[in-house]
């Protein structure tokens, strides 16, 4: 019957070529993923059974690694020897003569000889220069240091209440101009607003740097401590607390350099007029790259509570003996219900005194242990079978009893 097969036509062959085409072009265009084993999800895995033959050990493993390593914190972090005082009330409870300081306001730690460094304080009053009746006061700290401070050692001041991390406030600056280029008034960022400006009309400058974090920078002036009536009968000697490498590298050598600005065309912030009474000239016009203590201040805290390394000094041993400091005040806490302390510290592998890290090791370390002995009295007590197919409700096939849920 080979004569009634239809032969096929040129418009056949060009049927099933553009058949074919269409064929390919969609097992070319075919989004379905490659097939291997990560593509296709086929990856080997393993879901650990958890058994009280693995629970129980590992806690009791837990517990004994993290107990140790919480002692050990501890420990080392106890080591630290401090004093600080909270001098936030000295304008206002101080007098002109040496007091005693509250209790409330000090604290202090000692691995030898703890005794009470005995804390007093007075206030003087002083004006800013001869030409100036702006009038300021120093509150001058006496202690008495009982042992000797090896070094290194480190003078920080402590500020509570103060919110560094408000989403306005630590926006509030502009990277250029710290990185000295002389940014102009429009390309400076809006996120210095209001403090980008100051004047009005023809007499509106640029403020340097703007920004809410510069204008609220700390400026209280902390002195080293000075060494009163020494053993030898000398003269006071101080111990030097430098403000060299007190701030990160990178803010050293990258963020933070000297200005390209104009002194005519610049003003300094609203709260540093006491620093610059005059504004800028060529004399006094702040290079930002070696100025660490704005470094640090720049360097935003993450909590209300915080530290701001002052001075450091990383040679010489603070020898016992009565010591003075003297801070002229400047710095106001009383509008944001704060306060503002000295700290003079030693520090370890762990930082500061802060026993924080080592507690919570510790209670890591008491939760496993008492879950683990937990675990095991259950299992001792009242143990249960694994695998036990008495325990899959609503299947008599395997329970061989009563369905629980009919019992329900």
């Amino acid at each position: 019957m080979n004569f009634l097969r239809r032969r096929k036509t040129s418009e056949d062959d060009d049927d099933n070529d553009i058949l074919g085409e269409a064929s390919a072009s969609n097992i070319h265009k075919s989004r379905k993923p490659p097939n291997t084993a990560f593509r296709q999800q086929r990856l080997k895995a393993w879901q650990p059974i958890l058994t009280p033959s693995s629970v129980i050990p590992f806690l009791f493993v837990l517990a004994v690694i993290f107990a140790p390593l919480g002692i050990a914190i501890l420990h080392t972090t106890y080591s630290v020897q401090l004093l600080t005082v909270n001098y936030s009330k000295c304008h206002q409870l101080a007098n002109s003569s040496f007091e005693s300081v509250p209790n409330k306001y000090t604290s202090y730690h000692f691995n030898s000889n703890n005794k009470d460094p005995g804390f007093k304080w007075r206030i003087v009053n002083s004006t800013e220069d001869e030409n100036s009746s702006d009038f300021y006061q120093t509150c001058e700290i006496q202690f008495d240091l009982p042992t000797d401070l090896k070094p290194p050692l480190f003078l920080y001041y402590k500020l509570t209440n103060f919110f560094q991390n408000h989403r306005k406030y630590v926006d509030s600056y502009d990277l250029g101009q710290l990185g000295g280029k002389a940014v102009s008034s429009d390309d400076v960022t809006d996120a210095c607003k209001p403090l980008k400006h100051r004047g009005s009309g023809d007499s509106q400058k640029l403020i340097y740097p703007c920004g809410l974090i510069a204008n609220s920078y700390f400026n209280d002036t902390i002195s080293s401590p000075v060494l009163l009536n020494t053993k030898s009968n000398s003269i006071n000697q101080t111990y030097l607390t430098s403000d060299v490498g007190i701030s990160w590298p990178s803010d050293r050598d990258h963020k933070f350099k000297k200005t390209t600005y104009n002194p005519d065309d610049i003003v300094p912030p609203p709260n540093w007029d006491k620093m610059f009474p005059n504004g800028y000239n060529e004399s006094n016009l702040p290079d930002l790259s070696t100025w660490e203590h704005l470094h640090n201040w720049m360097r935003t805290a993450g909590l209300p509570s915080f530290y701001k390394l002052y001075g450091k000094n990383t040679t010489d041993t603070m020898s016992s003996g009565s010591y003075q400091i003297s801070i002229d005040l400047h710095y106001p806490v009383t509008v944001f219900g704060g306060s503002k302390s000295i700290v003079i510290t030693t520090n370890s592998i762990f930082g500061g005194r802060n026993m924080s890290l080592g507690v919570i090791y510790i209670i890591v370390a008491v939760i496993a242990l008492v879950l683990a002995v937990a675990f095991l009295l259950q299992h001792l007590i009242k143990p249960r079978r694994i695998g036990d197919h008495n325990y899959l409700q609503g299947n008599n096939a395997f329970s061989g009893g009563t369905n629980h849920r009919e019992q329900l």
